[in-house]
């Protein structure tokens, strides 16, 4: 939730970068249909493409809402998250929580809204291979966004293409290569709150082989009483072209992630007492939520260790490509006292396959395009209690076995000169088993306050649940001139759900631990979606404008109460989602420029028995955002820029608790000492 206790944790920031200046070759790393790694630039037509024009004119030919993110949109953002490398994407909502670190909820069009703290409702990708797990779960500070050379979104069904079994859509980080980055850079960063920021990159080319290394570190002591955060990276990529058909990449990578959970407080906080964490209700007043936080010492520890190999092959009008990823992933989670500490370590394998046939190489999207998605993983978790913040006896031990299997085929078929008819069906089949390896018949129950409870009875919470569907889709482009392009679409979407939908502790409260577990037989949710947008270039305005209306059908929401505790997941059995997203940049001089971004999302529960109409939970109506760029110099630059949520934001499904209106404005400054040297400085949240 945006709260005024989250604003006032932005402040002053400021950095030093010494980088080298790189050269404009072929990014090896797109997602998107029919596209390939390449080491040399891609010449289209006689003409030389840089990296960027050729991603950004694959996204904009597909039917549908797509955003390219690149290195230049990320210029002079000291202290880069992810909220600041996708604040100017419009569609996309990004927020953060607890105390500011890099840990928020990124939703687009409304799916996994009311997921934290692992997530779903989007695919993430890094160099085309998942970060999130077989079971769709992922945790969004394993994705270093400062590390990506560009970032490619897809919204909605243009993300069925990729293997997404998702509502909401894809992101796909795309790493450089020693092609399209030779030369090293290094980066330091200071600022506010403890933080320090450290980044290392080098990478070269030499014959037919070129191969890159990163490493970046963050660490920040944060804005409240209990708010550290540390983090550490590590990439590589070496690629190599076997002949004058195939070429191939190997990546690895590497991220440690610790970080401190601040937990809620009272709305009646914000204003004078946002820097503390709550000590939990006080029976005597009775009133405050939990938990109680400085006893409980919520916090997060996981790693994951990622390798992979993607091969591209073209023999004239036909591409070929396989990608095979293998991703290692140790989490412990210590929760409140209500909840316990978690213990997961698992095992996830991907394979991709991919095939198209692009007869026209003028053509940006190729005829045909057919791929095979294949993820498999096991994670055994245990549950302990917590202890007043040390791991206690063991309540749960569990095996959860996943797969998720996604076969997509699709035209892009042109019925005339400048129209272009995207039929696609994607087939898809998931499967989620718990085996209950807990064994014992009763489960220790702890009181924080009076020490030791009588134990429960231990309940099987096995589970074997099966998941399919097809969703087919059609698009619709026609571009007037070579400026604009008009689209629509009609799609069906199918999101399974995740472990953590299914299964999550029970009858925990601020001060006594849980006392079993719920599984629940959810249904996978799937919906109807039709969506119209225009984009094109008029003057000095870049545009791209669209609206989109989905019919969903057991919606997966997930439930917790006042301490935070989960209550598991329910299936809402109709909701609607109405959205309206624009995104624009106007050069209104040489030297000054305007980017603008604006997301509308209504997003409400259909004659539902209990909730009415009510809106959906976490999802605020209106976001703005927008950047005022002018150059001063040619080597000094100075940027402004405001996000604004100009109305309240319904808390809980119910609506009757609102998080406030705000607005946060910044301000950052560039300056290169020479061309291979450059220093720059950010304020944000200037008028608290």
């Amino acid at each position: 939730m945006s709260s005024k206790g989250e604003i006032a944790a932005r402040a002053v920031l400021t950095g030093v970068s010494l980088a080298v200046l790189v050269s404009s070759g072929a990014w090896g790393q797109s997602a998107t249909p029919g596209s390939t790694i390449r080491l040399a630039p891609v010449i289209v037509q006689g003409s030389a493409l840089s990296a960027e024009e050729e991603a950004r004119e694959r996204l904009e030919a597909i039917p549908g809402g797509t955003a390219l993110v690149s290195a230049s949109d990320l210029d002079a953002k000291a202290n880069l998250t992810a909220g600041d490398a996708l604040s100017n994407v419009h569609g996309l909502v990004v927020q953060s929580y607890f105390g500011g670190n890099d840990q928020p909820r990124i939703q687009i069009r409304g799916s996994g809204l009311q997921q934290n703290p692992s997530q779903r409702g989007i695919l993430i990708l890094q160099d085309g291979l998942p970060i999130n797990q077989a079971d769709g779960s992922y945790i969004v500070g394993l994705a270093d966004f400062r590390q990506a050379e560009a970032i490619e979104v897809y919204r909605g069904y243009t993300a069925n293409r990729l293997g997404a079994t998702t509502l909401g859509g894809a992101l796909n980080l795309i790493s450089p290569t020693g092609s399209s980055n030779p030369g090293s850079i290094v980066g330091l960063e200071g600022g506010s709150f403890g933080q320090i920021n450290t980044a290392l990159q080098t990478g070269g080319k030499s014959g037919n082989l070129d191969g890159l290394v990163q490493f970046s570190s963050a660490s920040r002591s944060g804005y409240r009483d209990y708010n550290d955060s540390d983090r550490i990276n590590f990439n590589a990529n070496v690629g190599a072209e076997l002949n004058d058909a195939v070429t191939t990449r190997f990546f690895a990578g590497y991220t440690d992630l610790d970080f401190d959970v601040a937990g809620p407080v009272p709305k009646s906080w914000l204003k004078d007492r946002s820097r503390e964490s709550y000590t939990g209700p006080n029976p005597a007043l009775g009133n405050g939520p939990g938990p109680n936080v400085l006893r409980d010492r919520p916090y997060r520890e996981t790693s994951q260790f990622r390798i992979g190999n993607r091969t591209s092959a073209t023999y004239g009008a036909h591409l070929l490509d396989a990608a095979l990823g293998y991703a290692r992933t140790e989490d412990s989670f210590r929760y409140p006292v209500s909840t316990g500490v978690q213990d997961t370590d698992s095992d996830d394998l991907t394979l991709v396959l991919r095939y198209a046939y692009a007869p026209d190489a003028s053509q940006p999207l190729p005829l045909f395009d057919s791929s095979v998605r294949y993820v498999v993983g096991s994670a055994d978790r245990r549950y302990y209690l917590n202890k007043k913040g040390n791991k206690g006896a063991l309540f749960g031990k569990n095996d959860l076995d996943s797969t998720t299997l996604s076969a997509n085929t699709g035209f892009n078929l042109p019925l005339a000169e400048r129209i272009t008819l995207s039929p696609a069906l994607t087939a898809s089949y998931a499967s989620r088993d718990n085996d209950d390896r807990y064994g014992a018949a009763t489960r220790p129950v702890y009181d924080a306050d009076g020490g030791g409870m009588a134990s429960k009875t231990a309940a099987d919470t096995g589970y074997s649940r099966d998941y399919s569907a097809l969703s087919p889709s059609l698009g619709l482009s026609w571009r007037p001139n070579d400026d604009h392009m008009l689209f629509g679409a009609i799609s069906r979407n199918f999101e399974p759900p995740t472990h953590d939908d299914l299964l999550a502790t029970k009858g925990g409260t601020p001060d006594i631990s849980p006392t079993g577990f719920t599984t629940t037989d959810l249904d996978a949710q799937t919906g109807t979606t039709v969506e119209i947008g225009w984009r094109g270039r008029a003057g000095i305005v870049d545009f791209d404008a669209g609206t989109y209306y989905s019919w969903i059908k057991d919606e997966i929401l997930s439930l917790r109460d006042a301490t935070n505790a989960p209550l598991g997941a329910m299936n809402a059995d109709k909701t609607r989602h109405f959205g309206i997203e624009i995104g624009g940049t106007a050069r209104l001089a040489d030297d000054l420029s305007l980017r603008l971004a604006y997301t509308f999302q209504d997003f409400r529960f259909h004659d539902d028995p209990v909730r009415g109409d009510n809106y959906l939970a976490g999802a605020p109506r209106h976001l703005i955002n927008s950047v005022v760029h002018y150059d001063i110099t040619p080597r000094l630059f100075v940027e402004t820029e405001v996000k604004w949520s100009p109305t309240k934001v319904p808390v809980d499904n119910m609506n009757t608790l609102y998080a406030s209106p705000f607005a946060i404005v910044g301000l950052r400054s560039s300056f290169a000492l020479t061309e291979t040297v450059s220093i720059y400085g950010e304020a944000r949240n200037i008028f608290d």
